[in-house]
Parts: C-alpha cells; structure tokens; sequence
C-alpha cells in the first residue's frame, strides 16, 4: 500500500479561478449541474436527475447533522469586540445534553481578537437575558470557553438561536445574509451540531427524493457534525506532517444492518457520509480480537488504515459490521457514537463506499485527497472537466457522482 504520508500536497493544487466559487446558491437547489465519473468516463447532467444515475436497490447514506449558529459577539466595555466561534462541547461533553441546559455549559472555541481579550467576562444583552463569556484556558489556538446567562427558562439552544450568527465558509468572502439561514443548511438537517454544512446535500429536493423512491433506492441516516478543520488546508510540505481534524459520529443499529443487507451498492452524500461509513470498518476491525473495548478506544485515528492494527488481520465488511452490530447487542445500545480523525488519501482501500456524491473542493484540501483515491487518481481529470465546462465551485457550487 502507498503511504500517504509522503504524499508531497503540492500535486494536489490546481488554478481555482476567483469568478469559479459560488457566492449564492441557486434559486433552484436540484438545478445545479450534475458531473458523473463512471467507468473512466465523464458525462454531465442536472442534479434534478441522479435518480436515473443511481443503480435500482442501492442504498443512499446522508449526514442529517444540521448547523448551528456558532458565531458570537461579544463587546468589552472598552468598545472592543470579540468574536467567539463554539467548535466542541465540553462540559457536558455531549452535543445533545450541552444544547437544553439552561444555566451555563463549556465550549471549546475559536476567539477573535483574542489579544484584546486578557481576561474578566465579556457581556451581552439581548431580549433581556445577560449572557457572559468566561476564558478558563488556552489550547493553543483554541480556547475553553464557559458561558452563563441569567434566564433559566432558556436554553443554549435558544442562546445561540438569539447571539449566534450562521458560520458560512470563510472563503465565500462575504458576511452571513439571511438567506443563508436556509439556505446554507439540507432540507432533512435535523441534530445540532455542525460548524458547517455537509455541502454535497444541498442539492436534494423533495422532488428529488421522490424520483429517488420511485426507483426503490433505500434511504439512511447518520450524524456526524462537521468541525472547522474541514476548511483547513493542507500547510505542510508533506502529508505526515498534517494533523486532521477529529469529528463525532452516531449511527443507528438500524442503518448498520442495511449496510449489511446493501453491502456492494452503497452510496455516500457527502464526504462526511464517507468518513463516517469507512470509519465503521476500522472499529469493527479493532472489536474483532477485542470485543470489550470501550468506546473511547474505538475512536479511529488519521494513520490507523494504513499503518493497520497490530495483531489484527484484515476482515471482510460483514465481518466488521457484524461485530458492531454483535459489540451494541452486548451493552443494549441502538447508537453507536464515537470519534474518527481517519484520513483517506492516495493509497487508502475503500472498504464500504461504491459510490459519492460531492461538491467540488478547494485546492491541497484533505477532502481533494479523498476524491483522487477515491477515483485512483483521475481527480485532475475531473476538475479540468468542471472548469473547462463552466462548473460552480465549493459550498454552494455544483455536484459530481464518482462510481467505483
């Protein structure tokens, strides 16, 4: 197997002409236009029609995680003001539990204009409810954050409903609209967590779904909620010396056993819907000579396909899913939560995905790595296609089907 970290990320670049990225989405979410890579080959059509793209029977995984509004401002009396950015749940560490409290809960963020923040509580007060933010400590450039306000009747959900603005990405160079508010999350977004929006399900439409029914394509759901780090480039010369990002997932028993029953034909929205679904292999394959290993030490790290688990051979699918299925039987759980940082990259063996649908990405980006292993290395091939052929890039570009 290749390994990934000698990959030099220079030879993921490509010319991203500024005119190229989407701004706006389309009035019409199903009209972007639709590049499919299929046996080599590429065609193009309207994202209105993938039904007709998708073979009968396959089974479509989406990421159903929805966006919250992680951007708050804060002013210090001086006038100064600071933006906190909420990546992380902390205390409680759960993104469902730190959502209904209504006293106080720890988040780890992003500050800006830090420096001027040294410390003391930063204040604001909106629809009469005080909110105060607290620095307990530094991480590097991340921060623990504690929040309190002073109504008991509302939550942090309603708190970041009231101060938080919708992060948009930072290369659509223009401030959150309100359009944005719908605009910038998926028709069937239903847990709150995500930083950003799993892009590639933008497109789908009621009237999309229903196409996708009427050709007997099973539907399934999984969470994970996307953190900033997605829109981290690349910065080191060579891919070892890249940290990825580490992400929370759920699934479902029930979505486990479909992926049994449609193993062979599963198709993945969105890069996430990737990560996540290979990310299962490797806890399976952990759980196979250690069936009792606590979901902690589940969590799948960046290097652990390629470097492999010592002592462990490799397992087919079923196996895997099995076990997980076999592991939450045990401890009478319906979800499976846990942590992935996997990378998939040039050398990376795809285990569960046949097939992708996605948005197109920025250039020396970890999610440009899993496209061209994904495509055994024809990315390039592709996006001179998209460019040449008048293709919208990024968040709310257009879409591409890649078949295996």
């Amino acid at each position: 197997m290749e390994d990934p970290r000698q990959i030099h990320i220079e030879e993921y670049n490509y010319e991203l002409p500024d005119e190229r990225i989407a701004r706006y989405p389309l009035s019409q979410r199903d009209s972007s236009k639709l590049l499919i890579y299929k046996n080599n080959e590429i065609t193009e059509s309207v994202f209105n029609h993938i039904s007709e793209f998708i073979p009968e029977n396959a089974l479509l995984v989406f990421n159903n995680t929805k966006v919250i509004r992680a951007r708050m401002l804060f002013q210090k009396e001086t006038g100064a003001q600071i933006e906190i950015f909420c990546l992380e749940p902390k205390e409680p560490a759960d993104y469902a539990q730190i959502f209904v409290q209504n006293q106080s809960c720890t988040w780890l963020c992003l500050v800006g204009n830090a420096k001027r923040w040294k410390s003391g509580k930063l204040f604001q007060k909106i629809c009469g409810v005080c909110c105060s933010a607290e620095r307990l400590k530094s991480q590097g450039e991340t921060h623990l954050v504690r929040f309190e306000w002073d109504n008991p009747e509302w939550t942090f959900a309603d708190i970041l409903e009231t101060y938080g603005e919708l992060p948009i990405p930072p290369y659509l160079n223009r401030k959150t609209e309100e359009s944005d508010q719908k605009n910038y999350q998926t028709v069937y977004s239903k847990i709150q967590g995500s930083v950003a929006a799993p892009t590639a399900g933008l497109h789908f439409t009621e009237n999309v779904f229903t196409a996708l029914k009427d050709k007997k394509i099973a539907l399934e759901e999984l969470t994970l909620h996307v953190g900033a780090g997605t829109f981290k480039p690349v910065k080191s010369v060579h891919l070892g010396e890249h940290e990825m990002h580490e992400e929370y997932f759920s699934v479902q028993k029930t979505t486990l056993e479909k992926l049994l029953e449609k193993e062979g034909s599963i198709f993945a929205v969105g890069t996430t819907s990737v990560r996540t679904l290979e990310s299962l292999y490797y806890m399976g394959l952990i759980l196979e000579t250690c069936p009792d290993t606590s979901l902690d030490e589940l969590s799948v790290s960046q290097w652990l396909p390629y470097s492999g688990v010592p002592g462990r051979p490799q397992i087919s699918v079923s196996r895997s899913l099995h076990n997980l299925l076999d592991y939450l039987e045990k401890k009478e759980e319906d979800t499976l939560t846990a942590r992935t940082q996997i990378l998939i990259a040039p050398g990376y063996p795809f285990r569960i995905v046949n097939g992708m649908i996605t948005n197109f990405h920025q250039p020396k980006s970890t999610l440009l790595l899993l496209i061209s292993a994904f495509v055994n290395g024809q990315w390039r091939e592709i996006y001179d296609y998209a460019l040449s052929h008048q293709f919208r890039f990024l968040s709310y570009g257009d879409s591409s089907l890649l078949i295996r």
